[in-house]
């Protein structure tokens, strides 16, 4: 296939994931996405037969125990262009004891292909019942800011009446979309096995299709935005490592780079900036980009800075810009979803991971917590596995922090059990 230089086309990569309630088609969408773009040798096609059918879902079910049971345990990243774009596929896995997979693949997303399959739904009935999973699913990847919510209504080709069926549950979807505040993209038809509303609209001549005259979804991801950086916003810059500069051109033998990520904002050469957890103020004297080489660096890039004078910056600290107005206290308000199989109450001390940094935090209060069924707020002494909601933490250390709703980079942290070591939750700075 012929490479595509798609900075010249205005459109940056699209990273995208599919989710949803187990077994809805998540893997094999993919499968066909790939398919159908040519992005799949006939070698690799050959390896996933399966009584002499192609079996779409083992292109991306990687893992022995997937193949076995026929799920998406873990996230599964493809990689595929077309003419037009490039994208990045995350293929989540629709079982609620593996919900924060499908979190940690969201959290980066660009936009959610969220399926729901038509053939486990009362889809001849007007008022049906969204699946559990397929409503906290939407939930997450509005509470995580993925820009592009996008509902696909897979299987239409197995039901007896694919029109009635589309307008019945595109029906649900809204009411629930309306009702949770959730903006819906795009809400579109598709069989993922047969490959109708992929990449063309619709059916082929003389099959029973929905009355849909929107674009096919492969056309509709091809025009969807990325997630716009936050270089708008003043400087924030999380220290990953430090160096010791030896040898350069571009600054004094001895010097040390702190080299991380642009969190928020662009660092440049003359810049003041503050330093946290110190308070110190020094400024910055030279900028290197990933390649080493000298100039500003935005948001969401990597670089290397060089300060005017030795200060003292370890991993997880931080530099800011003078005018930055984050929050930087012990205590945080956060919208919480809990992963542990193990409740979450009052109390309790968890570490706490933001960037770079660790601390020791407390659970001091319980808010409340959000039905996934009926969507109101409901009073909660503590939160069980996959619930949602709202709670204090107390920091031993204070964290620099902005409101998710501001930034991805600095309004979201983990929760991590401090015996087990496993992630115990997701939370969403307010």
């Amino acid at each position: 296939m012929q490479l595509v230089d798609h900075t010249r086309l205005g459109l940056a990569p699209l990273r995208f994931i599919t989710c949803g309630s187990v077994d809805d088609g998540k893997s094999t969408l993919i499968g066909r996405l790939l398919v159908d773009s040519k992005s799949v040798l006939q070698d690799q096609l050959a390896g996933v037969q399966r009584a002499g059918e192609t079996d779409l879902a083992l292109l991306t079910d990687g893992l022995s125990a997937e193949r076995e049971q026929g799920i998406t345990i873990d996230v599964a990243y493809r990689y595929f262009q077309t003419p037009q774009r490039k994208f990045i596929i995350g293929d989540t896995p629709g079982h609620e004891q593996y919900t924060r997979n499908m979190v940690t693949a969201a959290s980066t997303a660009d936009a959610a292909v969220l399926l729901v399959d038509a053939l486990k739904l009362d889809w001849e009935n007007p008022q049906l019942t969204l699946l559990p999973q397929t409503r906290r699913h939407a939930l997450l990847v509005q509470l995580l800011r993925v820009p592009s919510i996008v509902f696909a209504v897979n299987k239409l080709d197995a039901v007896a009446d694919p029109a009635r069926a589309f307008d019945n549950i595109s029906q649900a979807l809204r009411s629930f979309a309306a009702q949770a505040g959730i903006t819906v993209t795009a809400l579109v038809p598709v069989s993922a096995l047969k490959g109708w509303g992929i990449v063309q609209s619709g059916a082929p001549e003389g099959a029973a299709w929905p009355h849909y005259q929107g674009p096919g979804l492969l056309e509709l991801l091809e025009g969807l935005p990325a997630t716009p950086s936050d270089a708008h916003l003043p400087l924030s810059f999380a220290v990953q490592w430090v160096e010791k500069q030896h040898d350069s051109g571009v600054i004094e033998q001895g010097r040390r780079i702190f080299w991380g990520r642009v969190g928020t904002g662009q660092v440049s050469p003359g810049q003041q900036i503050r330093l946290f957890p110190s308070g110190h103020s020094a400024r910055v004297s030279a900028v290197l980009d990933a390649a080493r080489n000298p100039g500003a660096v935005a948001a969401g890039s990597s670089a290397g800075i060089i300060l005017d004078r030795e200060v003292d910056l370890s991993r997880g600290d931080n530099v800011l810009a003078e005018a930055f107005a984050g929050n930087d206290s012990k205590q945080l308000q956060v919208t919480l979803a809990w992963m542990d199989e193990e409740p979450l109450v009052p109390g309790r001390t968890y570490w706490v991971l933001h960037g770079h940094r660790w601390v020791k935090a407390k659970v001091a209060h319980i808010a409340h917590r959000r039905n996934v069924h009926t969507l109101e707020q409901e009073p909660a002494a503590s939160l069980a596995v996959n619930e949602i909601g709202s709670i204090t933490l107390q920091l031993q250390e204070a964290l620099v922090t902005l409101p998710f709703a501001q930034s991805r980079a600095l309004g979201a942290l983990i929760l991590v059990d401090v015996s087990s070591h496993k992630t115990a939750g997701a939370a969403l700075v307010q």
